[in-house]
């Protein structure tokens, strides 16, 4: 079962894919898990910077533009949750 944390980031990643592709649900269908592939909700490079900036803005937390880059290679919404729990652990 998911915390709150990732229910909370897969609403934003949600809210973002659907104003990106008009689709609220991934291109292979289903509802978004943490192991639904960033890819399949049609977010591009600039779409995940604008998740990014979400994140920033609803979590109180600064991603360092060499750490944007690193997170380009994010896989999966599993991979986006744990990036920003690593980053409220730092913060905490």
């Amino acid at each position: 079962m998911a915390d709150q944390l990732t229910n909370e980031i897969i609403a934003m990643i949600k809210k973002r894919a659907a104003a990106e592709s008009g689709n609220i649900a991934p291109a292979s269908g289903g509802e978004i898990t943490t192991a639904t592939e960033l890819t399949s909700l049609g977010i591009d490079s600039l779409g995940l910077a604008d998740v990014l900036w979400d994140l920033e803005q609803a979590y109180g937390i600064k991603i360092e533009m060499n750490t944007a880059e690193a997170w380009s290679d994010l896989q999966n919404v599993g991979d986006m949750v744990e990036a920003v729990r690593g980053l409220l652990t730092k913060e905490a």
